[in-house]
């Protein structure tokens, strides 16, 4: 999960606090393009994936083999012909129903492909456990990250099949944060399995930028039991802090009593609070779980709205319009205990 920050003001979010809250060293992201409608968000990703010279790193819940990720294995496998590096990374849950022939025909253009979580009769309940991360990286320059998964849903491409699509949001980053977020996809890489990879390019070859010529960036993979314990404290210190607005995007919300907690006090000492949740979602269960503290919220000044659009799938919060959080994390149970986000 990327975390992205604009430099400090006078309120409570400074670099520093933050850094002390998560246990982690922001890095800087040079150029910053924010991506949310599905067919210019995935142009922007096929593009970067044309382009490329020596690698691409990809990390995905969801690689489903309908048009969309049809489409992006062909390129993949162009790409990989011509030289370039390719590896891919998807859960094992999330990709469940994608066949073994298309995981094989990638395999044998020499696309390295591993599975993360994968099911073991000799611990089935650790696959509750999933990778929930999305992520790609080409030629250590140019990072793509989000909620995004690779799918007609999420690309535009439900139209031809008159089917309802998603609402998502990710994000586009260039800069030394680039390196941070690879470093996080050779690690995953190597602990599902994967040979070490090694690039004779690096983001290093340019001039190093210090963190203060760009964008501060945040960011925060977390792949372990401390990891999720370090990503809550950060929300629930972001929502304790912010003191004028608090903007909550989020396609599952199902809070503990401590989240809904802060949510009411941030309220009494007047922050604005404003929750954006599905109309419609695609698991019920979930979405009336989370309506049974609407009441209780709405009584405490909290406003909510039902996104009327597309399903909505993505998960941003901006606090006190100075600190915003794009990623892949939701404000549930699922998210906050179980998932690599």
């Amino acid at each position: 999960m990327k975390r992205h920050a604009v430099a400090p003001t006078k309120n409570g979010f400074t670099i520093s606090l933050i850094e002390k809250i998560f246990q982690g060293k922001f890095s800087s992201a040079t150029r910053t393009q924010l991506l949310w409608k599905g067919k210019e968000s995935f142009d922007s990703i096929f593009d970067a994936v044309r382009q490329a010279e020596k690698s691409i790193c990809l990390q995905f819940y969801i690689f489903r083999n309908d048009e969309t990720g049809t489409a992006l294995s062909q390129l993949l496998r162009q790409r990989s012909q011509k030289g370039v590096k390719v590896y891919l990374l998807h859960d094992h849950f999330g990709s469940f129903g994608t066949p073994r022939s298309f995981w094989k025909e990638l395999s044998q253009a020499g696309v390295r492909i591993r599975a993360s979580h994968p099911f073991k009769w000799t611990a089935p309940f650790h696959y509750v456990h999933r990778d929930h991360r999305k992520l790609i990286v080409i030629d250590s320059k140019k990072a793509f990250t989000g909620g995004l998964n690779i799918a007609n849903e999420y690309s535009g491409l439900h139209l031809r099949r008159r089917s309802r699509g998603w609402r998502d949001t990710g994000i586009l980053l260039e800069g030394p944060v680039v390196k941070e977020l690879l470093d996080t996809f050779k690690r995953s890489w190597t602990t599902w399995g994967g040979k070490k990879i090694v690039f004779k390019e690096t983001v290093e070859e340019e001039p190093v930028r210090q963190p203060d010529t760009g964008i501060p960036a945040l960011p925060i993979f977390v792949y372990s039991r401390r990891g999720r314990t370090r990503m809550r404290s950060l929300l629930r210190y972001s929502i304790k802090n912010a003191k004028t607005e608090i903007l909550l995007t989020t396609a599952y919300f199902t809070p503990s009593r401590r989240m809904i907690t802060l949510l009411e006090g941030a309220v009494k000492r007047g922050a604005k609070v404003r929750l954006l949740v599905p109309g419609k979602s695609d698991i019920p269960a979930a979405s009336y779980a989370g309506r049974a503290f609407f009441s209780r919220l709405l009584r405490s000044g909290v406003d909510i709205y039902t996104y009327r659009g597309e399903m909505l799938h993505a998960k941003t919060y901006v606090f006190d319009r100075c600190w915003s959080i794009v990623g892949s994390t939701n404000l549930d149970y699922q998210s906050l205990m179980y998932n690599d986000e």
